[in-house]
């Protein structure tokens, strides 16, 4: 990181608005995702990890062994049960992902400025390749979770809650990102996803069933509603039509939330990537 001196000609090349790239704009993204996979699977498949994962997995198990939801008391065990899934995959990406941009910086900066790569093929293969590192630890911690606790014993719920919770994961995966890449510092940034997560959980209909008007707008913008809403229409659509005062419906207005998430929070990471690209003149 130390800085080093340049001569007039190499500066006005670095500094000229035409870029010459050496290498096609598929060939930076595979690269770059390639780098992305290799640099980070050891952290996602560490040894702490994959303990906290299944052990928070086998004790779900142990406190909702084989729960009955076929009792009105039961059900409300098992909602609780979704609920605490839904925070989980919720709250665990967040924390995840904000340290993704703050971290690279440096390196991003340093590498921008030698016009190695386009902004877009970095930043799309820096979110992709995380994606199939996401997946494999929910599907541990499902696989533990969903048969222990006696939920919905047929292959559709279970393939449907898991496409629920991954779709969960990119989403809060998405908030981190966007969080970290707007404020790129980290105490900063821990401090905003904490108070937004807590919101988020707060607002996410296990808690507080009837939110004034003036706030219900909040509901709407968490994940952990809307996963929570999904996984209740999966496990109870054929037992009742309401579970804990929430209504079970088509469940596509849910999907096509979490879809926006996806999608808006990593547009909104890109162009505060882009933004302070432009101020560090990179």
């Amino acid at each position: 990181m130390a800085p080093i001196p340049l001569d007039e000609e190499i500066k006005s090349k670095v500094s000229s608005p035409k870029r010459q790239w050496g290498a096609s704009w598929w060939e930076q993204y595979t690269i770059l995702f390639s780098r992305g996979i290799k640099e980070r699977r050891h952290d996602y498949f560490s040894w702490l990890r994959i303990t906290q994962v299944l052990s928070t997995a086998v004790i779900l198990g142990l406190l909702w062994w084989r729960s009955d939801s076929k009792s009105p008391k039961g059900l409300q065990d098992q909602a609780g049960l979704l609920f605490f899934i839904a925070v989980f995959w919720g709250f665990f990406p967040v924390f995840t992902a904000i340290f993704t941009f703050p971290q690279e910086r440096a390196m991003l900066s340093k590498e921008r400025a030698a016009d190695m790569y386009r902004l877009s093929a970095y930043f799309l293969a820096r979110t992709t390749s995380d994606l199939p590192l996401d997946l494999l630890l929910p599907i541990l911690f499902l696989l533990v979770v969903y048969f222990m606790t006696g939920l919905r014993l047929s292959a559709g719920p279970f393939f449907l809650s898991m496409l629920i919770v991954f779709l969960c994961i990119v989403a809060a995966q998405g908030l981190g990102l966007a969080i970290g890449a707007t404020l790129m510092d980290l105490k900063r940034a821990t401090t905003l996803a904490s108070v937004t997560v807590m919101t988020f959980m707060l607002a996410g209909g296990y808690f507080v069933k009837k939110v004034p008007v003036f706030i219900s707008w909040i509901r709407y913008m968490s994940f952990n509603y809307h996963t929570y809403k999904l996984l209740l229409k999966v496990q109870y659509e054929q037992i009742t039509p309401t579970v804990n005062g929430i209504r079970i419906d088509s469940g596509l207005t849910e999907v096509c939330a979490l879809v926006a998430m996806v999608f808006g929070y990593r547009l909104l990471a890109y162009f505060s990537l882009r933004r302070m690209k432009l101020q560090s003149g990179a």
